[in-house]
């Protein structure tokens, strides 16, 4: 037995042969990548098992894997914070690899290969596939929402069906200045709601709000950050021309008594972090079409540690454990 098994890659097709190369090297590349982020772990796990089988002639370990990366392009798809030009070298990437291992199979079934297991590699596809109808995933990359989230967490995002977010929940959109950027932040007014910020204080039709999650870490008072409705002209440090023209017509159509009036199929949303936050204060309100849906829970979360004795060294990311699978 020992000796079959040291002969039994020779008497493999060379297609076969190149393909569980591929997928050690697939595994290798997966490996490295989960030193960063530990939940990447599975992209080195899946292609080291297509691997194995393949050298042991199990056929579907050649299918599976096929199917498998067949199949990758469509959670890609919903990966919002994937660069495009990457997404798509990504999708060739894995469409490539799926037309090896599809023939790899075929050579296997041609040698008289065993045919192997059929359904693990079914259902894991399926598992890497189905959720992203519903579910995307999402990187934190401001500290606008400090410290509720922490630059490098990222989220896992229900997308499907359609949100349709009350007061407190935290969501992620489309900026609406610039609909390539992703951005976050939590539902203060709805439609209908009146808003005013007084000394830092929100209220809301007429009641000062509980906000234990609100953070405010300059100490000098900003008379148009942390005062609402205010003048324009007050605003020292904030966005440019563009975003103020949303806070213009915010603040010169609807404004009644004393109060932001939030109009239909609007929401008004405010960072945690109050005083470093790109939100409705600035750039006016957030239309219900540019909601992209509601964080359910942080999947992974990383920080980067930069200069050691005065010399640039590479990134080096370091997973945050304590907030892996924190509830959002």
């Amino acid at each position: 037995m020992p000796n079959d098994l040291l002969q039994m890659p020779a008497r493999l097709p060379k297609l076969a042969i190149a393909a569980a190369i591929v997928a050690f090297l697939v595994a290798l590349g997966g490996l490295v990548s989960a030193l960063g982020h530990v939940f990447l772990v599975f992209s080195a796990i899946i292609p080291a098992i297509a691997g194995i089988t393949i050298l042991h002639r199990r056929i579907w370990g050649a299918y599976g894997f096929a199917l498998f990366e067949l199949v990758t392009p469509v959670a890609l798809l919903g990966a919002s914070t994937i660069p495009k030009g990457r997404m798509i070298a990504v999708i060739v990437v894995s469409l490539a690899l799926s037309l090896l291992f599809f023939f790899a199979g075929r050579s296997l079934t041609v040698a008289g290969a065993k045919r192997g297991l059929v359904m693990p590699w079914i259902v894991v596809s399926f598992l890497f596939t189905f959720p992203f109808f519903f579910f995307r995933p999402f990187v934190n990359s401001s500290g606008g929402m400090e410290d509720t989230l922490l630059l490098g967490d990222r989220m896992m995002v229900r997308t499907f069906p359609a949100v349709s977010p009350t007061h407190g929940d935290i969501i992620v959109f489309h900026y609406p200045f610039d609909r390539h950027q992703t951005f976050i932040k939590r539902v203060i007014g709805v439609s209908g709601d009146r808003i005013r910020i007084v000394s830092r204080i929100v209220y809301r039709d007429g009641s000062a709000l509980s906000e234990p999650y609100a953070v405010h870490k300059f100490n000098v008072m900003d008379r148009y950050r942390d005062n609402l409705p205010a003048n324009l002209s007050d605003v020292t440090v904030g966005p440019g021309i563009g975003e103020m023209l949303g806070a213009k017509d915010m603040l010169q159509n609807h404004v009644s008594n004393g109060e932001v009036v939030v109009p239909p199929g609007k929401y008004f949303v405010l960072g945690d972090n109050r005083d470093n936050s790109l939100d409705s204060r600035y750039w006016g309100f957030l239309d219900a079409s540019d909601i992209i849906g509601k964080p359910l829970f942080i999947y992974d979360s990383d920080v980067s540690s930069g200069e050691d004795k005065g010399t640039k060294i590479a990134s080096i990311q370091r997973v945050r454990w304590s907030r892996i699978f924190k509830l959002l």
